[in-house]
Parts: structure tokens; C-alpha cells; sequence
């Protein structure tokens, strides 16, 4: 096993025995930056290693690493480089959290490619007139997601779920614009087969418009 790979395997074992991250991560937290240190840095610096933006060990200790970490995280999701976790880029990271969730909920046993096609699902629907304009719109909308209304959203995802939300956002679209994904051999609703056009199939998942 790579260092790498072991770093990831540390970390995400970290995670699953001390939960830093409640159902609304970051969500009340002021700006984090050089020289600040604490148990939000090490939450912070835990989101950055999964997304591979960190490949350290987290310190608590919010150093030269961290800010370089931040700022390929603030470049690649569209905000503002200024190497500072402000409320902005906290933000991001609750969604990118949300994102992950119904990644690893919805498709943890498809490959990598099909991982990404659910991100881009999601980022497809937050750019169309026909869903919500916010990604909490798009992921909690009622009936939207068989992850949320059974559970499994709530499972704690691994690095490769932020993975694919990290290269779903940069643009990788394995999906090729669609808005739509199911599994014709499970899927209960006749209003997907009805209501929307096959675009291409990946894995066990059909997408479609």
C-alpha cells in the first residue's frame, strides 16, 4: 500500500471513531487561517485530505500546507484564492459534504466513472430551470434521491465518493448532461420510465433527461 494510500486509510478510520463533521458541517464556524489551531483545523485539514487537497497527516495546527490545501480547494470549486477557510469556503465544503453523501449512498458499488456520473447528476440539475438553483435544493427535494428517503445519505462516505464530486465540479461529465439516473431493475416509479429519455448506461445505472 502507497503512503498515500495509507494516509487516506488513516485519516478516514480517524473519521469514523471521532465524528468531527455533524449533519451541518461548518456551519456556524468563523473564518479559519494561518496560525489558527484547534479541533476545527483538524476537521478542516480531515475534508482537504479526503479530497486530496492535504497529503499530511492533520496537525490542528493551520500552517503553510493548509493554506496551499485550501487554495487548490477554493480554485477547483469556483471561489475566491486567498488561501483563507472564510465562511464562503466553508460553505462549499457542506455542500461538497452533501454531494459526497448521496455519491457513496447512491452508488458506492459502481465504478469510479459511474461515482462521478451521480456528482454530475446532481451539478447538471443545479444548472437547470427544471430543479432547485442550490445544491441542498437539489439533493433534499422531495422524492429526488432513494438515499435520503431511506438512509443511507446519512452513511459516512469515503475519500473516493469527494473524489467524484471533485471531478464532477471540475468538469468531468461521465453522465453527458444528464439529470436524471436510476436502475431499471429496481427502479419502483413508472413516472421515471414515463417521463424521461435514456441518454447512455453506465454500470447499473441508466442515465437520462
Amino acid at each position: 500500500m502507497s503512503n498515500k494510500m495509507k494516509l487516506l486509510s488513516f485519516v478516514f478510520a480517524s473519521i469514523l471513531a471521532v465524528s468531527f463533521f455533524p449533519k451541518e458541517s461548518f456551519a456556524n464556524w468563523n473564518s479559519l487561517q494561518v496560525g489558527d489551531q484547534g479541533q476545527q483545523v483538524t476537521a478542516l485539514q480531515e475534508k482537504l485530505v479526503l479530497l486530496g487537497y492535504l497529503e499530511v497527516a492533520p496537525t490542528g495546527y493551520y500552517g503553510p500546507l493548509t493554506e496551499e490545501g485550501v487554495r487548490l480547494l477554493q480554485r477547483d470549486f469556483g471561489l475566491s484564492v486567498n488561501g483563507v477557510a472564510n465562511p464562503e469556503t466553508l460553505y462549499r465544503l457542506i455542500e461538497i459534504e452533501k454531494m459526497a453523501k448521496i455519491v457513496y449512498g447512491e452508488a458506492r458499488g459502481e465504478t469510479y466513472k459511474g461515482q462521478v456520473a451521480v456528482a454530475a447528476v446532481i451539478k447538471n440539475r443545479l444548472h437547470s430551470s427544471e430543479f432547485p438553483s442550490t445544491i441542498e435544493g437539489v439533493i433534499y427535494q422531495r422524492n429526488a434521491f432513494t438515499a435520503v428517503q431511506d438512509g443511507q445519505y446519512y452513511l459516512t462516505p469515503t475519500y473516493i465518493a469527494y473524489h467524484a464530486v471533485k471531478d464532477a465540479w471540475k468538469g468531468w461529465d461521465p453522465s453527458y448532461g444528464s439529470t436524471y439516473y436510476y436502475n431499471p431493475q429496481t427502479a419502483t416509479s413508472e413516472w421515471i420510465f414515463v417521463n424521461t429519455t435514456p441518454n447512455l448506461r453506465i454500470g447499473r445505472h441508466l442515465f437520462a433527461y
